[in-house]
């Protein structure tokens, strides 16, 4: 991937991991665009980011996302790079009451967001590479977030297809597979554990360098290399008997 002198478009860019690239990227000497459903956290971004772009956008439904391809076409038509970087993570249990409400949720965000952002975004001649972020539990569930664990795996699959098939328009894939990191994401205080979002930047730019198109780190490269039985062990550990 051409790592400067891109126009980017980060999805979910104003905090955790979007941010943290859209930080580097600007560094790299990229022009960034962010998008986010809270305009107050995007100008607590744009504050933090001198030179940052932000749009207010909702890609939780269809008309939200077909909005904001068409505000990108209009003002942005060099636009190069998307990044599929917005994702919600429920903890919830099957028999929650509310549990087919917010899978409904996970799926509409997770994985229609993102197809349907890219089939839109594949209309600009100027695109030239996709970055999807997925995840370490893409590999192997984690039952205390069996939906999105279920969207990520799906959205690995579809990454790999997509690299596939965008091969004839020499348009780049590129997955990013974090491990957990310590971000807000299902919840403030669940992640405090997990290794800062600095770090996992930091290898993802190393790697983007060496010209790697499939980005891992820690827990993350190691599931994304294992086999059959190392991904029971580790299905067992993250999800002993109750």
């Amino acid at each position: 991937m051409q790592l400067s002198g891109n126009k980017i478009l980060i999805t979910g860019g104003a905090s955790g991991i979007g941010l943290g690239l859209s930080e580097r990227f600007i560094q790299e000497g990229n022009t960034v665009i962010v998008c986010g459903r809270r305009e107050t956290v995007l100008q607590e971004a744009a504050r933090k980011l001198p030179g940052l772009l932000t749009v207010v956008c909702d890609l939780s439904n269809e008309a939200g996302r077909v909005k904001l391809f068409e505000w990108a076409k209009q003002n942005h038509p060099d636009l190069s790079v998307l990044v599929n970087n917005a994702g919600i993570q429920n903890w919830m249990n099957v028999e929650d009451a509310d549990f087919f409400a917010r899978t409904k949720q996970e799926i509409e965000t997770n994985i229609n967001a993102p197809v349907h952002l890219t089939s839109l975004f594949l209309q600009l001649v100027s695109l030239k590479t996709i970055v999807n972020v997925t995840s370490g539990l893409s590999f192997v569930p984690f039952s205390k977030v069996p939906v999105y664990s279920a969207t990520k795996a799906f959205f690995h699959s579809f990454t790999l297809s997509l690299r596939y098939l965008l091969r004839a328009r020499d348009i780049e894939v590129v997955e990013l597979i974090p491990p957990a990191l310590n971000t807000d994401l299902g919840g403030k205080g669940l992640h405090d554990h997990a290794p800062p979002v600095s770090d996992f930047i930091q290898a993802v730019f190393e790697q983007l360098k060496e010209g790697k198109n499939e980005v891992t780190f820690g827990f993350s490269e190691e599931r994304a290399k294992a086999g059959r039985e190392e991904l029971e062990a580790v299905f067992n550990r993250l999800n002993p008997p109750q």
